[in-house]
């Protein structure tokens, strides 16, 4: 039995898992009984869950590197822009998506002729090559954390947690404290205009301190 289970079979059963179950509940265990075999079976292709989440985390990126490039010779924005976009859509699309993807270990080089055009731009466009890894990075780091949070709210299309509602909130923190208590609309609401917002900041930012 092991030897017939295919590793992207695994895979693709725990993102599609993952979706119902959420990141604390997608154990090995459970993948297995999906999958109609014992746990250790798992074994053959993924050491621990770790390992699992690390290659799970390869397939989200592949399958973001499907999305068309930008035209040749876009500049440095344009690549920093469609990434960024592009990584919150294929994040977006699995419950914890972000928490998935953050901090994990990629299984192969699949991604580095994408990234290798991506700072040519950069690079063509004035920026040292220590740079415009910087802000790819600040970018990248945005991305993740900005997924986090919301999905933190809405952890999938359609769903609402509870705990997130702004006018709970505001009579919560009360009236000695307004300017705390009109936050929340900003804070949970809104996420499509608050990421390209977010986005403006760090390419201006990233034109007035990083570019030389």
């Amino acid at each position: 039995m092991a030897a017939k289970l295919e590793r992207t079979q695994v895979v693709d059963t725990a993102l599609r898992l993952l979706d119902e179950t959420g990141l604390e509940g997608l154990t090995l265990r459970r993948i297995a009984t999906e999958l109609g075999v014992k746990a250790p079976a798992l074994y053959w292709h993924f050491a621990n869950k770790q390992a699992l989440l690390d290659e799970m985390a390869t397939e989200m990126l592949r399958r973001m590197l499907t999305a068309e490039p930008p035209a040749p010779g876009a500049d440095w924005r344009e690549w920093l822009l469609l990434t960024c976009r592009t990584l919150r859509r294929t994040l977006l699309a699995h419950r914890d998506g972000a928490k998935v993807f953050s901090g994990t270990r990629l299984t192969d080089t699949g991604h580095a002729g994408r990234f290798e055009e991506q700072l040519r731009a950069f690079v063509r466009d004035g920026f040292t090559l220590d740079d415009a890894v910087e802000a790819y990075f600040t970018a990248y780091s945005f991305t993740i954390g900005f997924v986090i949070e919301e999905q933190a709210v809405h952890p999938m299309p359609g769903e609402r947690a509870p705990g997130y509602d702004a006018e709970e909130r505001a009579r919560a923190v009360g009236a000695d404290h307004p300017l705390t208590a009109a936050s929340g609309t900003g804070l949970f609401a809104d996420y499509d205009r608050r990421f390209e917002r977010g986005l403006a900041v760090i390419v201006a930012g990233a034109e007035a301190v990083l570019r030389s």
